[in-house]
């Protein structure tokens, strides 16, 4: 079995990524680096942590938009989604080869 996160490391995952999502990268050993600069953190296994779960969540941001992760680029593809207007509204209907043969 797995381990469970704790809600803190949770929030303040998403809150540091929100915050500075232009310093965070896929890698661990960098992300802790910008965790040690704008954060304080009480203890070194904590930020580890906080550090992991980060580069688990940017890896997630990579494939899609995450819940709980309010990002610039994300509201932006949203919104273009919802403004899409496609050209037609169905492809035109073709007729089926049993419609047009002939019946006997």
């Amino acid at each position: 079995m797995g381990r469970v996160r704790t809600k803190t490391v949770k929030k303040t995952s998403r809150q540091v990524i929100e915050k500075y999502y232009s310093r965070m990268t896929l890698d661990f050993h960098t992300n802790k680096k910008v965790l040690e600069e704008v954060s304080i953190l009480p203890s070194k296994r904590l930020r580890n942590k906080v550090a992991g779960f980060s580069t688990h969540l940017m890896r997630r941001i990579q494939r899609g938009p995450v819940r709980g992760i309010s990002l610039k680029l994300q509201e932006e593809e949203r919104e273009r989604r919802m403004d899409f207007v496609p050209d037609s509204t169905a492809p035109p209907a073709s007729p089926t080869p049993a419609a047009t043969a002939p019946s006997s």
